[in-house]
């Protein structure tokens, strides 16, 4: 077995850089008739470490789609196109709720971040595809899953080819 977590790291570092300066996300789930629904959220995350963070309201379709299907795909679209594949889970943490919550929000949702119809999306990645600006399909498969854990899906590492989380 390949030991892959400085692969790892390499193929995170290549997400964020990636990702690091692009806000908005279109984030796509499933719907309870298998359409294919996406819709811009901003990321919330700044430092990309393998999880994505969102906002959302619990009273909305998407919340409904991830609680019946949490695979979810992220597109972002910059200097470089990125498509982040992952397992979403509903977080309540009331400290980072209050951590991401922009005043811009208030507004927006008309409401405040300590409302309990407000609620966390924690994405974890599985797998991440990029165009570069060369028009190349690049990847990198073989993410560790977590990068404390060191736990890996595949023996072999093909970078540049696909980014597998796992």
């Amino acid at each position: 077995m390949v030991n892959n977590s400085t692969d790892n790291l390499e193929a995170i570092k290549t997400v964020n850089e990636l990702i690091k300066d692009i806000e908005v996300a279109m984030f796509t789930t499933i719907s309870s008739d298998n359409k294919i629904l996406s819709r811009p959220m901003q990321t919330q995350e700044v430092e990309f470490d393998g999880e994505l963070w969102f906002l959302t309201m619990k009273d909305t379709d998407k919340y409904q789609e991830i609680a019946a299907n949490p695979h979810v795909n992220l597109a972002y679209a910059g200097k470089s196109y990125v498509s982040i594949s992952g397992t979403a889970e509903f977080i309540e943490d009331e400290a980072k709720k209050k951590e991401y919550w922009n005043p811009v929000f208030d507004k927006m949702l008309d409401t405040s971040y300590d409302d309990p119809n407000v609620v966390l999306i924690k994405v974890d990645a599985d797998s991440a595809e990029y165009w570069d600006s060369g028009n190349t399909l690049k990847s990198v498969k073989t993410f560790v899953k977590k990068l404390t854990n060191n736990e890996t899906k595949k023996d072999e590492k093909e970078i540049n080819d696909t980014v597998d989380f796992k």
